[in-house]
């Protein structure tokens, strides 16, 4: 019974504070986060801790698929120069200039550095994107920011897990390699499968309910099936959500993709706040063991500032970098200057950072201190960049 009132509390707190960012024109992620610090004072949740696995396994695959099938396909492969080097390139020099800036800042050894690089490296999708289309943004920019935010959480969790596994352990370039080979080229193929043996049920079934609850399964189904071997889960349901929302309409009737969209939206808007609202909850007993750390306050506040300001000034870098790249070779797809600013400026942090800061293993060096830098960061990016985009 108090679990069933547990999920009425947080469905209604969501819910709530959705309505109350859109009356006021607020941020809904931090707001919630606001509310689950509060909340995390009250004596029912003294020893509340979030499993990681709750978001990365359950939450998480359905909300990068539906983000997947409302992208169009045809404009993600024209901008895929310009994804791929975001949603790669950009997510290692950032693991790795984190991680630098991180290790020269804190005594952490090199992978515990390299660990929190990781988990501060992928921008979130749904922040930028939803004010993007707010603010009327040109659609290929908006197609830009949800491509790289497709596909960078999983190059993210590539990069966490090598380190984590040099935490614990010993692990060689070749093993890095060869492992993330396995997880593209397995994320990649499990996607496809996926897709396929999706859409020939799917032209089989008129009734539209049962075609939303198909829907509803097949992120699970692309995520598990890749993790089970070793591949990436996160790739195989960007992958699936990708083909199937493009071949939507030659497999499913306009009244059921209607149906579908409901629901999606609902669920997504759903799950993105309890996400948040959980996070929120875990602020407390973070700070709470980082007081008990050997370092003081003043250097661990500027190994936070420093890891944030790193974070901005190689996306700045980068994009321009690659903007730059393309204009010379005359790419028609090259963004503007213009444009280039606006995503340069349009990488705040959510979901994906706050999940994986609780996957650092409990042998990682001053781990409460890293966890508390990387929830300052999605705060902080959702402070300054998140208010300010629009009127930039």
């Amino acid at each position: 019974m108090e679990s069933a009132l547990d999920l009425i509390l947080v469905v209604v707190v969501v819910t709530a504070a959705g309505g109350a960012a859109r009356r006021w024109n607020r941020s809904m992620p931090l707001m919630l986060l606001l509310i689950g610090w509060a909340g995390s004072f009250l004596p029912r949740f003294d020893d509340f801790h979030l499993d990681p696995d709750i978001v990365l396994v359950g939450l998480l695959p359905p909300l990068l698929y539906a983000a997947a099938v409302r992208t169009s396909l045809i404009d993600f492969r024209s901008k895929l120069p310009v994804i791929g080097s975001l949603s790669v390139g950009l997510v290692i020099a950032t693991t790795l200039g984190v991680g630098a800036v991180a290790a020269w800042l804190l005594p952490i050894s090199a992978a515990a550095a390299l660990a929190i690089g990781a988990v501060v490296a992928p921008p979130d999708a749904v922040a930028a994107t939803t004010i993007a289309r707010r603010v009327g943004l040109p659609r290929r920019v908006v197609t830009v920011l949800e491509g790289e935010s497709l596909l960078n959480d999983a190059t993210a969790l590539v990069c966490l897990t090598a380190a984590t596994t040099a935490i614990e352990g010993h692990i060689t370039a070749m093993e890095i390699t060869r492992d993330f080979a396995i997880s593209v080229v397995g994320g990649l193929g499990v996607g496809l499968l996926v897709a396929l043996v999706i859409a020939k049920v799917q032209a089989h079934v008129a009734d539209t309910v049962t075609l939303t609850a198909i829907s509803l399964v097949t992120p699970f189904a692309a995520y598990l099936l890749a993790e089970e071997i070793h591949a990436s889960g996160v790739l195989a349901v960007v992958i699936a959500g990708l083909i199937l929302g493009h071949k939507a309409d030659l497999l499913q009737s306009a009244p059921a993709r209607l149906f579908a969209q409901s629901n999606w939206s609902t669920i997504t808007f759903l799950l993105e706040g309890v996400v948040f609202l959980l996070i929120g909850l875990e602020i407390r007993p973070i700070v709470s063991a980082v007081g008990s750390s050997d370092l003081s306050a003043t250097r661990i506040g500027l190994g936070a500032l420093g890891v944030f300001a790193a974070v901005v000034v190689i996306r700045f870098a980068w994009v321009f970098a690659t903007a730059a790249m393309l204009r010379l070779r005359d790419d028609p797809e090259a963004l503007t200057p213009r444009e280039t600013t606006v995503v340069s400026w349009a990488g705040m942090r959510g979901v994906v950072t706050l999940a994986a800061a609780f996957v650092l293993p409990a042998a990682t060096p001053e781990r409460d201190v890293l966890i508390l830098i990387a929830l300052v960061v999605p705060a902080g990016t959702l402070v300054i960049e998140g208010t300010t985009l629009p009127l930039l």
